[in-house]
């Protein structure tokens, strides 16, 4: 049964990707439409490919030193054949990841012209064309990483009840990737947008992406490798960290369910992939259908899919309906996560209509109207993950099975994420949509044209905001599996039970308070990146902008030197936040140990959901403020109000794309970390 159950894991991952390839065939051979489009598709291109290529050279270099001092360390505290296994794990995890995210891109960099060229014919053939676009992506990233993890299991599979603790370098070298990819993906994005929109739209006037503003192309080029890259890199790392997490879990019931307990998250989550494939292939919107409407027809369906797949597995491999119910608490988290999401960043609700209004009464109103719907969304999504943590532990309870109640919570992560390959399609949908609109502007495509690609755009705002609403979601329950793993690695190591964090004692409250001030601290690294980066793009846009041929449209703007300043300004910030979190839970747990460094890692994780859930919902909301302005609320473009919703806007911009996506990043990154490097903190 061991061969049988990883073979059908990594069979269904071969076939996922033959699919993918085979929606990225359709797609590249549709119509390329003008020259005009090509010419700026081909700038868009240009741009993606140097900076990612640049980057990932970067990450490189980081990831084989990490390498090295994995395996020093495990050398230096005696364990040996984990050394080499540990640091094997971590390139190979590292490598996958990279894989993952410049698939992402590269597809996406060719997707945006297909979908601008169909956005001529009809907004539901433009949809088609942005959505299969992504799913090349979301279909790589969730085949990949089962791959991985199965492929990683086989060769060091001996005894599988050890396996999973040899296996967690591969976790730790995807979150180690996609935090730097996302960090300096998100960077570059927000860097670019900010100084195209502040100079262009509030300072000049001009629409968003006239083709004259030099900083234009930097800003779709950002799309590109924040939204498709560091995402796809963030969510591989997901899967990946919570598969090897839940599987540290499945080994505690090995008396009960033998390697049926262990590899049961590979199993689930290669069914999932099934599901979304389907999904994807079944979203086909009417001519006068909302986009919105479409894709979460195809999310529905996606979802009521992996419920029956969940449920088939589960009997299977378990034979216990209580785990069922306990992975179908995460299945309905995840639909509640994209509702509450949509409600707070959709233009249709009274919170970002609020933001709206409050423009029109100048930019501070905006500000603190916007600041306090951030605030206020973290209610709701606590409110659900507390529920789902306490029924699906609950559930795992009275299956009867010791430990049942972790591995319940385990079961429901896998749940959540059984929709991940649909979902991240939904995001990568966004940029591409993004794109294509700024393709049209630019190529100055007829009215209709520019109107279907603004209809795709504003679906693609929120579609944007669902994933990071559902990152955030799966990341809090990935974060609670971790944690339980890490008390597990120290109870192993120790040969004594560790499952108790005595926090009224100094040093493990020390720890506590050491994790909270670290997402802070991050936030506020990430944060100025972003602006450090945006003022030098302002201060080269606005010395184009003194060029009246620039201005009269008579010459072309200097794109690239936007291109290169915004490359340089995001690798050479994305270091010290990136060093700051892999460093900084090292130093505690070497000072203040084991103990204190789960008290760490249980605060910083409770700080970093909260951060997160404020950021990302916060800066949708302002982002669909502005464009809800844009169509016509208030005054439409050009009002003051329009004005101030373009402030908000950027205030927002680094939130919900640098700095929240890097947090959900952060907080899985910090349980990997631990537990990857337990031994040295004994």
């Amino acid at each position: 049964m061991f061969g049988i159950f990883l073979e059908l894991v990594i069979g269904i991952g071969v076939l996922a990707l033959l699919v993918a390839m085979g929606f990225a065939w359709y797609v590249f051979r549709q119509d390329s439409g003008t020259k005009e489009m090509q010419e700026i598709a081909g700038y868009i291109k240009e741009g993606a490919e140097a900076f990612v290529k640049r980057q990932y050279t970067t990450i490189a270099i980081l990831a084989v030193v990490t390498a090295i001092i994995l395996f020093g360390v495990y050398t230096f505290v005696g364990e040996p054949d984990y050394a080499f296994k540990t640091a094997f794990a971590f390139i190979l995890g590292a490598s996958c990841s990279a894989i993952a995210g410049i698939v992402g891109m590269y597809t996406s960099v060719r997707s945006n012209l297909k979908t601008a060229a169909a956005a001529r014919i009809s907004t539901a053939r433009a949809l088609k064309m942005a959505l299969l676009g992504g799913a090349v992506s979301g279909i790589f990233v969730v085949a990949l990483s089962l791959i991985g993890v199965a492929s990683i299991f086989w060769l060091f599979g001996a005894d599988p009840t050890k396996t999973p603790f040899l296996i967690v370098g591969y976790a730790f070298g995807a979150s180690f990737v996609a935090l730097f990819a996302q960090l300096g993906g998100g960077i570059y994005t927000k860097a670019a947008d900010i100084g195209a929109d502040l100079v262009g739209k509030v300072e000049a006037g001009i629409p968003e992406d006239d083709p004259r503003n030099p900083a234009v192309i930097a800003d779709l080029v950002g799309d590109n490798v924040g939204d498709c890259a560091g995402r796809g890199a963030d969510l591989f790392e997901s899967t990946a960290a919570e598969n090897i997490g839940a599987m540290i879990l499945g080994v505690a019931l090995y008396p009960v369910f033998g390697i049926n307990g262990v590899l049961f998250p590979l199993v689930a989550r290669a069914f999932g992939l099934i599901a979304s494939i389907i999904g994807i292939a079944l979203v086909n919107a009417g001519d006068k259908e909302s986009p919105m409407s479409a894709l979460n027809r195809g999310y529905y369906i996606t979802s009521f899919l992996a419920a029956i797949f969940l449920y088939i597995v589960t009997m299977q491999m378990l034979g216990n309906i209580w785990f069922f119910y306990a992975g179908l608490v995460g299945l309905v988290m995840s639909i509640l996560f994209v509702f509450i999401t949509q409600y707070y960043t959709e233009y249709t609700y009274r919170p970002v209509r609020s933001i709206a209004l409050a423009s029109t009464t100048g930019h501070a109103t905006n500000i603190i109207t916007g600041f306090a719907i951030a605030l206020e969304n973290t209610a709701l999504p606590v409110l659900v993950i507390s529920v789902s943590l306490f029924l699906s532990y609950t559930f795992g309870v009275e299956s009867g099975v010791p430990h049942g109640g972790l591995y319940g919570t385990a079961v429901a992560t896998m749940g959540m994420l059984a929709t991940a390959a649909y979902i991240l399609a939904m995001d990568t949908f966004g940029p591409i949509a993004d794109n294509a609109g700024g393709i049209a502007q630019m190529s100055n495509a007829s009215e209709k044209v520019r109107r279907n690609t603004d209809v795709l755009d504003a679906a693609g705002n929120t579609t944007k905001a669902l994933t990071k609403g559902y990152a955030v979601g799966s990341a809090a329950l990935a974060a609670f599996l971790l944690f339980s793993a890490y008390m597990d690695e120290v109870s192993r190591l120790t040969g004594k039970v560790f499952d108790t964090v005595n926090i009224a004692e100094v040093n493990i409250f020390i720890g506590a308070l050491l994790g909270a001030m670290l997402v802070f601290l991050f936030s506020s690294f990430a944060i100025s990146a972003v602006g450090s980066t945006a003022g030098l793009i302002i201060e080269e846009v606005r010395r184009q902008f003194k060029d009246k041929a620039i201005m009269s449209g008579k010459k072309k703007p200097d794109y690239a030197t936007c291109v290169d300043i915004t490359a340089k300004g995001a690798l050479k910030n994305m270091i010290l936040p990136g060093a700051l979190a892999i460093l900084f839970p090292i130093a505690v747990g070497i000072v203040l140990r084991a103990e204190a460094l789960a008290a760490f890692l249980m605060v910083g994780t409770i700080t970093g959901i909260l951060m997160a859930i404020m950021f990302n919902n916060g800066g949708g909301a302002w982002d669909n403020a502005k464009k809800y302005i844009e169509l016509g609320a208030h005054g439409g473009k050009g009002s003051d109000a329009h004005k101030a919703a373009v402030v908000g806007d950027t205030v927002g911009d680094p939130l919900k794309d640098t700095a929240g996506p890097s947090i959900h990043v952060l907080i899985k990154l910090l349980a990997t970390i631990t537990l990857v490097l337990a031994p040295l903190f004994i």
